[in-house]
């Protein structure tokens, strides 16, 4: 990218006043003295100054909401090499995903170049709800239930209070569909609270966060987040 080009769209000046910069010796590029108009740089890798200071493109922050198939990791780099959430969002920007679904969960992930965003959002004080549509082995009991709106011990914790709601039994299969909604984001955390009021989950489906879902959203597609629904997370 040409220097002037950099620096107009840094917001330092226009374009032709950047270029008179330039030409008075204002702008430095890896400590060094630049004043040739023609001069290119790499965004990426050279540090341009100004008046002795860093100057940066601050890049545009992009909000997507993707429904995760089966069969994806959250994680950029794998080193079994298995399909990552980032080969179906293809944008210019370097995105990562908001706190993880595992490889075997499907449905709402965020994904963002916000890293203010990803703190506020996966700190434990913001609270943001997630809601899960959980298929289990057994039909569930309503004791489980109330265990499970109580709290369960996982490990070395006690979960917090849930909302959880039986959508279906089938004695046939001899299976439960719950809804369950938590606070939290512990590692495979409704996977085992189910196992701990004895129940395997089959199927797991993370159907909103913070009120905002992919039921209209088919299953390996994403769409960008609109501002309200940005502020709606925040605010959790």
């Amino acid at each position: 990218m040409r220097l002037q080009k950099y620096l107009a769209e840094a917001g330092i000046a226009s374009r032709r006043k950047a270029e008179e910069l330039i030409i008075q010796g204002k702008i430095n590029v890896n400590n060094k003295n630049v004043t040739e108009l023609g001069t290119k740089i790499n965004p990426s890798k050279d540090v341009v100054e100004y008046n002795g200071k860093v100057v940066t493109i601050q890049e545009e922050k992009i909000y997507i909401l993707l429904n995760k198939p089966i069969g994806y990791v959250t994680t950029a780099k794998d080193q079994f090499n298995r399909d990552s959430v980032l080969d179906l969002v293809k944008v210019k920007q370097r995105i990562v995903p908001v706190g993880r679904l595992d490889m075997y969960t499907s449905g709402a992930l965020i994904l963002t170049n916000d890293g203010d965003f990803v703190y506020q959002v996966t700190h434990p004080k913001h609270e943001i709800e997630k809601t899960y549509t959980v298929t289990i082995k057994g039909i569930v009991q309503k004791e489980a239930v109330e265990q499970l709106k109580k709290g369960v011990r996982i490990e070395d914790y006690t979960t917090r209070p849930a909302k959880v709601k039986i959508l279906k039994t089938d004695e046939e299969k001899n299976q439960s569909r719950l809804e369950i909604t938590i606070h939290e984001g512990k590692n495979r955390q409704v996977r085992k609270m189910c196992e701990a009021v004895g129940h395997k989950v089959l199927a797991l489906h993370r159907s909103k966060m913070a009120g905002i879902g992919v039921k209209d959203l088919p299953l390996g597609k994403w769409r960008y987040l609109r501002k309200e629904e940005v502020n709606k997370i925040l605010k959790g």
